[in-house]
């Protein structure tokens, strides 16, 4: 039986230059209703543990959370997936410095839609509008579906549960050792406990991925940074 994780492949595989019937069926079949676009697989595993700590199964609802492997990606995702491509409800989470890209890649596949459903003429008559009042506020449904972290989601995580409580989870985990070998790193002088924690969490290979999802479990759904509640409050 096709699930999410077939979809997800599909679509990959689709943006990576290879053909997308499968993608296509899989849409309809299961069906997919929307699509988080996310930087990378910590993401993925974060944004899984904080939607089931609120007792929600984002695959069961049709939703696809989706690791691009770069924020440079997101209007290739966009064109397939939104409303030029598949259709789905797109949104995304990224960090302040990839908002760019975000911003971007949704505009245009929104812009595709618009372009590809109107003819010249109308689309003429709708730019003569909008250049004639120079004041009005356009309004932006890719912006809105954009949820930011201030510097990323590792750093929204670790402020949400503060640094004791991180450390704790490291000692849990058995990397407590690792960790006091790091801080003893002359580059980690002069940096907050909380930048040293973040770094530490990237130190690793699937390091981050592991503590993202371990994070996100430890947090108090009360306490969900305002960008992670955003994002799973829209879904």
């Amino acid at each position: 039986m096709a699930d999410m994780g077939a979809f997800r492949e599909a679509v990959i595989a689709w943006a990576a230059g290879g053909p997308g019937d499968r993608a296509r069926e899989l849409a309809t079949r299961l069906p997919v209703r929307a699509a988080v676009l996310l930087e990378g697989p910590s993401d993925v595993a974060a944004v899984g543990a904080l939607a089931a700590s609120r007792g929600r199964n984002l695959a069961a609802e049709g939703v696809c959370v989706l690791s691009m492997g770069g924020a440079m990606s997101v209007g290739r995702f966009a064109r397939l997936l939104g409303p030029s491509g598949l259709g789905l409800r797109l949104t995304g989470l990224c960090d302040e410095a990839e908002r760019g890209y975000y911003a971007r890649g949704l505009e245009r596949a929104h812009a595709a839609q618009f372009s590809a459903a109107q003819p010249s003429a109308a689309r003429s008559n709708a730019a003569q509008s909008n250049a004639a009042q120079p004041h009005a506020a356009q309004p932006d449904p890719a912006q809105r579906r954009i949820f930011v972290c201030a510097v990323d989601l590792e750093d929204e995580l670790i402020r949400a549960l503060g640094v004791t409580r991180v450390e704790e989870l490291v000692r849990a985990e058995g990397d407590l050792r690792a960790l006091q070998t790091f801080l003893r790193q002359p580059a980690q002088r002069g940096r907050s406990s909380q930048q040293q924690l973040r770094r530490f969490l990237g130190t690793k290979k699937g390091r981050k991925i592991h503590y993202a999802r371990v994070l996100a479990e430890a947090l108090d759904p009360a306490r969900m940074p305002a960008p992670l509640d955003g994002l799973l409050t829209s879904l």
